[in-house]
Protein backbone atom coordinates (compact mmCIF):
# COMPACT_ATOMS: atom_id res chain seq x y z
CA UNK A 1 0.00 0.00 0.00
CA UNK A 2 3.20 2.30 0.97
CA UNK A 3 6.39 2.06 -0.64
CA UNK A 4 8.95 4.61 -0.87
CA UNK A 5 12.24 3.07 -2.38
CA UNK A 6 15.98 5.07 -1.57
CA UNK A 7 18.73 4.56 -4.60
CA UNK A 8 21.96 6.95 -5.06
CA UNK A 9 23.91 5.75 -2.56
CA UNK A 10 27.54 4.49 -2.89
CA UNK A 11 30.94 5.31 -1.94
CA UNK A 12 32.53 8.57 -2.94
CA UNK A 13 35.88 10.29 -1.61
CA UNK A 14 35.72 13.18 0.93
CA UNK A 15 34.72 16.30 -0.98
CA UNK A 16 32.61 14.82 -3.28
CA UNK A 17 28.85 14.73 -4.10
CA UNK A 18 26.05 12.10 -4.59
CA UNK A 19 22.73 12.79 -5.31
CA UNK A 20 20.15 10.79 -3.71
CA UNK A 21 15.88 9.79 -4.72
CA UNK A 22 12.99 8.28 -3.17
CA UNK A 23 10.65 6.98 -4.77
CA UNK A 24 7.39 6.67 -3.88
CA UNK A 25 4.27 4.45 -5.03
CA UNK A 26 1.17 2.61 -3.77
CA UNK A 27 -2.39 3.67 -2.88
CA UNK A 28 -1.31 5.64 0.26
CA UNK A 29 1.19 8.09 -2.02
CA UNK A 30 -1.70 8.35 -4.76
CA UNK A 31 -1.66 12.16 -3.73
CA UNK A 32 1.84 12.21 -3.16
CA UNK A 33 1.59 16.26 -3.10
CA UNK A 34 -0.32 16.17 -0.18
CA UNK A 35 2.71 14.14 1.91
CA UNK A 36 5.85 15.99 3.73
CA UNK A 37 8.61 14.04 2.71
CA UNK A 38 12.04 14.04 4.45
CA UNK A 39 15.13 12.68 4.49
CA UNK A 40 17.54 11.18 8.05
CA UNK A 41 20.35 9.14 8.38
CA UNK A 42 21.65 6.78 10.83
CA UNK A 43 25.09 5.92 11.57
CA UNK A 44 26.45 2.79 13.02
CA UNK A 45 25.58 2.57 17.05
CA UNK A 46 23.64 6.12 16.79
CA UNK A 47 20.32 6.97 16.58
CA UNK A 48 18.46 8.31 13.62
CA UNK A 49 19.04 11.94 12.76
CA UNK A 50 17.06 14.19 10.84
CA UNK A 51 18.72 15.45 7.77
CA UNK A 52 15.93 17.58 5.91
CA UNK A 53 12.35 17.76 5.20
CA UNK A 54 10.25 19.45 2.36
CA UNK A 55 6.64 20.25 3.40
CA UNK A 56 3.62 19.08 0.70
CA UNK A 57 3.52 22.53 -0.98
CA UNK A 58 7.59 22.69 -1.23
CA UNK A 59 7.74 26.34 -0.13
CA UNK A 60 10.04 25.71 2.60
CA UNK A 61 12.69 23.81 3.30
CA UNK A 62 14.20 22.44 6.52
CA UNK A 63 17.79 21.45 7.02
CA UNK A 64 19.96 19.72 10.07
CA UNK A 65 22.53 22.65 10.96
CA UNK A 66 25.26 20.04 10.23
CA UNK A 67 24.79 19.89 6.98
CA UNK A 68 23.12 23.13 5.97
CA UNK A 69 24.74 24.63 3.43
CA UNK A 70 25.77 21.54 1.64
CA UNK A 71 22.68 19.78 0.71
CA UNK A 72 19.61 20.80 -1.40
CA UNK A 73 16.07 18.73 -0.61
CA UNK A 74 13.56 19.30 -3.53
CA UNK A 75 11.06 17.10 -5.10
CA UNK A 76 8.78 16.46 -8.01
CA UNK A 77 5.16 15.48 -7.17
CA UNK A 78 5.03 14.41 -10.98
CA UNK A 79 7.12 11.70 -10.60
CA UNK A 80 6.19 10.96 -6.79
CA UNK A 81 9.96 11.82 -6.02
CA UNK A 82 11.91 13.20 -3.33
CA UNK A 83 15.53 14.19 -3.84
CA UNK A 84 18.83 15.25 -1.50
CA UNK A 85 21.88 16.66 -3.36
CA UNK A 86 24.76 16.06 -0.90
CA UNK A 87 27.57 18.47 -1.88
CA UNK A 88 31.03 18.40 -0.08
CA UNK A 89 30.68 15.25 1.50
CA UNK A 90 32.41 14.80 4.95
CA UNK A 91 33.98 11.14 6.32
CA UNK A 92 31.23 12.30 9.24
CA UNK A 93 28.18 12.04 6.75
CA UNK A 94 28.97 8.43 6.59
CA UNK A 95 25.52 6.38 7.43
CA UNK A 96 22.09 5.14 6.09
CA UNK A 97 20.13 7.50 4.63
CA UNK A 98 16.14 7.05 4.97
CA UNK A 99 13.57 8.08 3.17
CA UNK A 100 10.14 9.34 5.03
CA UNK A 101 6.66 10.73 4.74
CA UNK A 102 4.16 11.79 6.35
CA UNK A 103 0.82 13.44 5.97
CA UNK A 104 1.50 15.43 9.01
CA UNK A 105 4.91 15.72 11.26
CA UNK A 106 6.71 17.94 13.34
CA UNK A 107 10.19 17.37 10.94
CA UNK A 108 12.76 16.75 13.11
CA UNK A 109 11.29 14.38 15.28
CA UNK A 110 11.66 10.36 13.17
CA UNK A 111 8.77 9.40 15.63
CA UNK A 112 6.49 12.09 13.82
CA UNK A 113 7.26 10.26 10.34
CA UNK A 114 4.35 7.80 9.32
CA UNK A 115 6.47 5.92 6.46
CA UNK A 116 9.84 4.60 6.09
CA UNK A 117 12.36 3.45 3.28
CA UNK A 118 14.51 0.72 3.92
CA UNK A 119 17.70 2.93 3.26
CA UNK A 120 20.56 3.56 1.09
CA UNK A 121 24.35 3.40 2.80
CA UNK A 122 26.58 6.37 2.32
CA UNK A 123 30.60 6.04 2.82
CA UNK A 124 32.53 8.69 2.37
CA UNK A 125 36.08 8.38 2.26
CA UNK A 126 38.98 10.14 3.70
Amino acid sequence: QAQLVESGGGLVQAGGSLRLSCAASGRTFSIFSSYAMGWFRQAPGKEREFVAAIPWSGANTYYADSMKGRITISRDNAKNTVYLQMNSLKPEDTAVYYCAASYSTTYYDPATWAYWGQGTQVTVSS
